[in-house]
């Protein structure tokens, strides 16, 4: 029988140099993972908290800059009361908790979505952390709350409109620079890496803008069950990719020996 390799194992096979900047997870799974084990569906929303630790210490330790996590998404909102409920409660929790391992590790909390729809203690709690760990340096950890891709382009869309009216802005500057700075995202840099859990096969409405040359990785794991190891072994398959960006591989091969 082949032994399973250990995570130290795993991440001596590394590339380190080629990481990416910014890492963004669709933490799909949780309810399905608790439901084949006969278990409430918040249960698996906790196991999968514990997923979150591994994932953003993982990160953290590694050297990536941006993790970006899809946590609830605005479709969300028509689950049933009480898990959307109970999900809240567990979020507010886990800032709670994780409060003093992000300022000693120096991490900075983000938030993006309609954040004026979370309850009112998520939110106290939510604005409470990311005020504490603003001046986190090491990485930024953004949690999608009450989050859609549509509606984050709609909104930069109004912001330009404004603009425009308030004659702050000429129609011919509307560029991709100027929509990309109207995005929740402004001080972020693209999405690198995206990961989706559970075997899904699609974005989920995600970040739309930000993944136009993001590498896409799917893995059969429920979230609860996506843990360091499988989080090296993603890391390690995008840097086994080259990214072209238009480009033919030639060129890129040709650029990479010229540095």
């Amino acid at each position: 029988m082949t032994k399973e390799p250990n995570l130290s194992d795993l991440e001596s096979r590394l590339d380190k140099s080629s990481l990416p900047r910014h890492v963004a997870v669709i933490m799909d799974g949780n309810g399905r993972w608790a439901q084949r084990q006969g278990l409430p569906r918040v249960r698996g929303h906790e196991a999968g908290a514990e997923s979150v630790r591994a994932v953003v210490r993982t990160c953290r330790r590694l050297g990536v800059e941006a993790l970006t996590l899809y946590a609830f998404s605005e479709e969300n909102w028509a689950r049933p009361k009480a898990e959307v409920a109970a999900l809240w409660k567990l979020l507010g929790r886990f800032l709670k908790q994780e409060r003093a391992e992000m300022l000693a590790q120096g991490i900075r909390l983000n938030a993006i979505g309609s954040l004026h729809k979370l309850p009112t203690a998520t939110a106290q709690a939510l604005r409470k952390v990311m005020a504490d760990t603003a001046g986190g340096r090491q990485m930024v950890l953004t949690l999608a709350l009450s989050y859609g891709g549509r509606q984050e382009l709609t909104e930069a869309a109004h912001r330009l409109c404004r603009r425009v009216a308030a004659g702050q802005l000429r129609p011919e500057d509307v560029d991709e620079a100027a929509v990309a700075a109207s995005l929740y995202t402004h001080d972020l840099p693209d999405v690198d890496f995206l990961i989706r859990t559970s075997g899904e096969l699609r974005v989920s409405n995600f970040l739309l803008w930000q993944m136009a040359y993001a590498e896409f990785y799917f893995t059969e794991l429920h979230f609860p069950d996506f843990r360091e190891a499988a989080l090296v072994e993603a890391l390690t398959e995008y840097a086994r990719r080259q990214r072209r960006f238009g480009q033919t591989g030639q060129q890129v091969e040709e650029a990479a020996r010229g540095r």
